[in-house]
């Protein structure tokens, strides 16, 4: 009689644990509606629209915050918008799900080396260079070119002040 208790709790125990991991859902489970309000983003920021794409996505995120890709989307808006740390901030957050997606490491790279962090850039071209092995992924390409040409902020020439007489 004494067993019986340590049972009952032991089995509470293990239900309890395995309840959070039978509701998650992978990658392949996103709901649709995240995944056509985040091609309906892409559209729109492929005709300029970054504010747009940028409400839709976070839409998106709000329907399904398990769309990776959601995450990597928004950082690539605000690559364009010149945000460099949002765009840190949102592949880390897409990284949190996937930690070996390779575009959400090329994407915080290439924000890396724009704010002119290009060793921290490095060690993400590193680990894509790793995670993709023999095959040829384009993202390693793609932040190998970035490195290369540097921030472009710091290349930017300041416009010109005029003088005081």
């Amino acid at each position: 009689m004494q067993s019986f208790p340590r049972v009952l709790l032991a089995g509470f125990a293990a239900i309890s644990l395995a309840a959070p991991v039978a509701g998650q859902r992978t990658d392949d489970q996103i709901q649709p509606k995240s995944v056509q309000l985040m091609h309906q983003a892409e559209a729109l920021m492929s005709a300029g629209k970054l504010e747009d794409a940028e409400n839709l996505l976070e839409t998106a995120l709000a329907v399904d915050p398990r769309n990776r890709w959601a995450f990597i989307d928004i950082a690539k808006v605000a690559e364009k918008q010149r945000l460099f740390g949002k765009a840190v901030l949102m592949t880390d957050k897409a990284l949190l799900i996937e930690p070996n997606d390779p575009d959400a490491i090329a994407v915080q790279g290439e924000a890396m080396v724009q704010m002119g962090a290009t060793a921290r850039a490095q060690l993400n071209l590193q680990k894509l260079q790793q995670i993709c092995g023999a095959k040829a992924c384009p993202q390693v390409a793609q932040l190998s070119a970035a490195i290369s040409r540097g921030p472009a902020v710091a290349s930017a020439k300041a416009p010109e002040s005029p003088k005081k007489d």
